[in-house]
């Protein structure tokens, strides 16, 4: 496994390589943090060639460019996070059982975070794109449905990452805030679908 802190240095190729390597990390998380990117970037070249017809085009694109900014890095984050989640794990069987209990909530709580941040970016970046789809150029729509369906995506796969990781606290507020995410997402493709 290469080191996550090279993620975005890799070519598309060396990535795929890496994600379909037979290791824990990275996996599922942080092939969501890269579609979230994407979608972004999809709306970044959507807002720019929208930017002779639409008066809000450049604030739009530099929007995006932040989401997309956002979302790359926690393709590290969330591999490293679940990599010492599983070391936590391993640890975890010489302890008693009151601290094995209490050091596997807090790593596992710690890898749902990256995921839960990919969740925020990506129900950001579906409203962005429903709102570019609108006022963007018509010619590029099906660009910022395509996004938009990315991103959307991406929330309700975040939701599972989280979910799962939080599996101990089932009332936990951020499989709440998750589950409220993945939705907004949604509508936000239904809206410009």
């Amino acid at each position: 496994m290469a080191s996550p802190s090279r993620y975005l240095g890799l070519t598309l190729d060396e990535w795929l390589g890496e994600l379909s390597a037979p290791t824990p990390a990275p996996a599922g998380g942080s092939a969501l943090a890269y579609a979230t990117a994407m979608a972004a970037a999809a709306l970044v070249l959507v807002a720019r060639v929208s930017e002779e017809s639409w008066e809000g085009a450049a604030g739009a694109a530099v929007q995006a460019e932040l989401l997309r900014d956002r979302a790359a890095p926690l393709a590290q984050r969330d591999a490293e996070a679940y990599a010492a989640a599983l070391d936590a794990r391993r640890a975890a069987r010489e302890l008693p059982p009151d601290r094995r209990d209490y050091a596997l909530g807090q790593a596992f709580a710690e890898a749902a975070e990256p995921p839960l941040e990919v969740a925020r970016i990506a129900a950001d970046v579906a409203e962005l794109a429903a709102e570019i789809g609108r006022y963007g150029s018509p010619a590029l729509r099906a660009d910022a449905v395509a996004a938009a369906s990315l991103a959307a995506g991406a929330a309700r796969g975040a939701l599972a990452m989280v979910e799962v990781n939080l599996t101990a606290s089932a009332d936990d507020e951020r499989v709440s805030e998750a589950q409220r995410l993945a939705d907004q997402a949604a509508a936000a493709l239904a809206h410009i679908g």
